[in-house]
């Protein structure tokens, strides 16, 4: 007699969230139901040469753990290009495509790939696995996923691709199963982006071709005049590499203000009576200004919203920013607004599990 098929026995896994100034990881046990928590640690890798070093305290405090050794590794990369769009085991073939995209994320993609490497080194045949954080959004209608930008451009795959993905996956799974249709989620950290959320599916989001797009940041630009680019290239001599340490590590918040990037230090700068407490003071201000405009115009994506979550470092853990961005969107009328921790490793996890035992890619 026929009966149900046996559920998938758990799986072991290791998360690995490589961002742009350190690298999280969770060791998880997966199954249909869930993703448990075994260990988690961050540590501070802004370099290569940190990631190699963090990867050798991740092995070591695994090892010292006495928990399973990790069947699957996930990894976060931040883009998967004009060829990758969903998440997936990686092969030679899958880590040509992320090389490829490497010129679309310089701040992140480096330093995921020497990861990956690393991990193939210190874990060899265990599946490791691309969970990409533009897949969430790969699917937006065209009058948001298209640039006004020449055609054979966007056949280049120049194109907006959206971040923040695994985040908003983790929010729309947490909101489960009473999902907002009009659903708006603020990643605020040290990148940030707005997203608009309409029953369960990314329908526009403030990042574009990369994540140094939309929001002013803690240290990228956010959104500018193109002709302001045009200029620096033209009138002060900026080269490619010049306008890129420009707009991705020496603007924002930190540009601003001449402080710091960290929305405490500038907290407290704006405090203070120093010189510098007016433009810290000014650059808290234009952020939760920049975040009150993109959130307006997802408005208008959706039709009017349903619900706001703050999320990310900031999102999660300043009230006053949370409060002012709230004040400047009053004009809107009510919705709930909710603040939830962002768990991009869980999601990691889920989909790392997911592709191992296809042995292809996660929607």
């Amino acid at each position: 007699m026929s009966g149900a098929a046996e559920p998938a026995p758990p799986l072991t896994v290791l998360a690995l969230n490589s961002g742009s100034s350190s690298l999280k990881f969770g060791l998880y046990r997966v199954d249909a139901a869930r993703a448990e928590a075994l260990l988690v640690g961050d540590h501070e890798a802004a370099s290569v040469e940190s990631q190699r070093a963090a990867m050798l305290e991740i092995v070591g405090r695994l090892a010292a753990s006495g928990l399973p050794r990790p069947e699957a590794i996930g990894h976060r990369v931040v883009h998967g290009g004009r060829a990758l769009h969903r998440h997936a085991v990686i092969n030679a073939e899958v880590m040509a495509q992320l090389e490829a995209a490497a010129a679309f994320a310089p701040v992140h993609t480096p330093a995921a790939l020497a990861l990956i490497r690393l991990a193939q080194q210190h874990f060899p045949a265990k599946p490791q696995v691309a969970c990409l954080d533009t897949a969430f959004h790969a699917d937006m209608p065209a009058v948001a996923r298209m640039l006004p930008i020449a055609r054979e451009l966007q056949t280049e795959g120049i194109r907006r691709y959206g971040f923040h993905g695994l985040s908003c996956e983790s929010i729309v799974r947490q909101l489960q199963p009473a999902l907002p249709a009009r659903l708006v989620i603020a990643h605020l950290g040290n990148g940030a982006s707005i997203t608009a959320v309409k029953n369960g599916c990314s329908i526009d989001t403030s990042m574009g071709l990369t994540p140094a797009g939309g929001l002013l940041m803690a240290t990228r630009s956010g959104d500018l005049d193109p002709g302001l680019l045009v200029y620096l290239l033209r009138e002060k001599g900026l080269d490619a590499d010049g306008l890129d340490e420009l707009v991705n590590r020496r603007s924002g918040l930190l540009g601003i203000s001449g402080v710091g990037s960290d929305m405490r230090d500038l907290r407290a700068a704006a405090g203070s009576i120093g010189d510098r407490r007016a433009d810290a003071a000014l650059a808290i201000e234009m952020f939760c200004r920049s975040v009150c405009k993109q959130i307006a115009a997802m408005a208008v994506s959706l039709g009017g919203i349903d619900s706001l979550v703050f999320t990310g470092g900031i999102g999660e853990n300043d009230a006053q920013s949370r409060d002012a961005i709230a004040r400047g969107l009053a004009w809107i009328g009510p919705f709930d607004l909710r603040v939830l921790r962002s768990q991009e490793d869980a999601q990691i996890a889920r989909h790392a599990a997911a592709c191992s035992a296809s042995g292809a890619v996660s929607g």
